[in-house]
């Protein structure tokens, strides 16, 4: 572990601080919304709102934070931090805490801010909470919280005591807003003290066919289960969330059957999503599944069993196969766009 342990400066003023994720140098959704949270808890303790991006931060990034209402964002590098290495990334931020006299440090609830934030709970002996809507802070040490669990079918409203709070954001439970009054961030370089040790543990990203567009943060999602029939039946998929500009996302069953990563499983135990559109097929609807598309705007379900738990969650249902209907479905979108181009 590095021996990076300087004394907190007393002198500094209160602020929180936000781990910020970026996606080809843009900030993703989940954090823009971690951010909206960020702000709210800091404007109501009276303290400065900062960001964690690790690597250099754009100009064009930078002005969004500022919109965010960011006072101050740190650019931390170190070449242990890239490709991801999670403990790496919690070292880090363990230093930059210390470093900013940050109270709070809070990050988006998605797979990589839950296990960020627990392995900063670690190095710190610090509770972390998960899936936060809603914080006040008491006192010096204590935060008032509202959290989900069991995937947002239990409301939890309790009290979080410890010197440095340590939360994560729920993404459908907080919504992105802009701040009424943009700031100029500064940017600031950290550079965390790393050993070997840190980065023994990289994670590799998948590279498939929609991997540009994150699953949280995609407006349309195409989901397929073990309906589908096969790994190869996924082509068919593939094309269409392409030709509608989203994401693929699948069961647990299909994970488990080793025919997709489980970065695109949507569910309880996989990512939360909040899509315009989510239309699913070869689902049935197993209460986790539904779990984590239930802040879905719009759920369009294709499945030859009219009477899947699916079904009665969709606003509209084809009854029918999916292989027919899916082709159909991006022949037509080809159609159209041959048209209007």
């Amino acid at each position: 572990m590095s021996s990076y342990e300087p004394s907190r400066n007393e002198t500094q003023h209160p602020s929180v601080l936000c781990l910020v994720e970026t996606d080809d140098g843009t900030v993703i959704e989940a954090s823009l919304r971690a951010l909206s949270f960020a702000r709210s808890l800091a404007q109501s303790s009276q303290a400065r709102l900062i960001a964690a991006l690790v690597g250099e931060i754009p100009e064009i990034t930078a002005s969004s934070l500022g919109s965010f209402g960011v006072d101050e964002a740190y650019a931390v590098t170190s070449t242990q931090l890239s490709p991801y290495a999670p403990v790496a990334w919690a070292q880090a931020l363990r230093q930059l805490l210390v470093t900013c006299g940050a109270t709070t440090l809070l990050a988006a609830g998605s797979d990589r801010g839950n296990e960020v934030m627990a392995h900063v709970g670690a190095l710190t002996s610090e509770p972390m909470a998960a899936n936060c809507f809603g914080a006040t802070r008491i006192d010096d040490e204590t935060v008032r919280l509202s959290r989900q669990r069991w995937a947002g079918s239990l409301i939890e409203d309790s009290l979080l005591r410890s010197t440095t709070a340590l939360m994560t954001v729920a993404f459908d439970g907080v919504s992105s807003q802009r701040a009424e009054h943009a700031t100029t961030t500064k940017i600031s370089a950290f550079a965390p003290n790393l050993d070997e040790s840190d980065g023994r543990t990289h994670v590799a990203r998948w590279t498939g066919r929609s991997a540009g567009i994150s699953l949280a943060d995609a407006r349309v999602v195409v989901g397929g289960g073990r309906g589908v029939g096969s790994a190869d039946g996924f082509a068919a998929l593939d094309e269409l969330a392409e030709l509608l500009g989203g994401a693929v996302g699948v069961s647990r069953a299909v994970t488990s059957l080793g025919w997709r990563p489980h970065n695109q499983q949507v569910g309880q135990t996989g990512t939360r999503i909040a899509p315009d559109l989510y239309l699913v097929s070869g689902i049935s609807g197993a209460t986790q599944h539904l779990a984590g598309c239930q802040s879905a705007k719009r759920v369009v379900a294709i499945n030859t069993d009219p009477d899947a738990p699916i079904i009665s969650r969709a606003d509209y249902a084809v009854i029918g196969d999916l292989n027919q209907i899916i082709p159909a479905l991006a022949a037509a979108i080809r159609e159209r766009n041959s048209l209007t181009s």
